[in-house]
């Protein structure tokens, strides 16, 4: 949601975007989307409820948890199950998928035109493709 400018994003237009995607910006949502929106990020839950801490904030986990499932559920973010053990919160909502460093556990936008995908199977008649979700896992070079 980064402007032209590379300016943040003000507490109008984060509410703005909330509100379009149906999202009532209430104080603590513009916490969580100030903290989020102002760059391409992943995040687990616990990294935004530690910055936010870090900022002064007095939200609550269980708000952090209810605003970023919310925040996935209407679009503003794009939640992640990379490992089974957690899930990420992914700024970037357009079409990409990802590399990820086994070691420690980092994500990073990898373009949807550097892929490319052959022979996909058939799907049944009354389905179609909205979609492929591609991790691709590395880690440092031993020796």
């Amino acid at each position: 949601m980064r402007l032209m400018n590379d300016s943040a994003p003000t507490p109008g237009m984060l509410a703005a975007h909330l509100a379009a995607h149906g999202v009532r910006p209430t104080a603590q949502r513009l916490q969580v989307a100030a903290l989020l929106l102002d760059r391409p990020q992943h995040v687990t839950a616990e990294q935004v409820l530690a910055r936010l801490r870090q900022v002064g904030s007095r939200i609550s986990k269980a708000t952090v948890y209810n605003t970023l499932n919310l925040f996935a559920a209407r679009g503003v973010l794009r939640q992640l199950v990379i490992d089974g053990d957690r899930a990420w919160f992914d700024s970037n909502v357009g079409p990409h998928y990802h590399f990820q460093d086994t070691e420690t556990g980092e994500l990073t936008d990898l373009p949807t035109s550097q892929v490319h995908f052959e022979n996909l199977p058939p799907v049944p008649a009354d389905m179609e493709y909205t979609g492929i979700d591609l991790v691709i896992r590395l880690r440092r070079r031993r020796g």
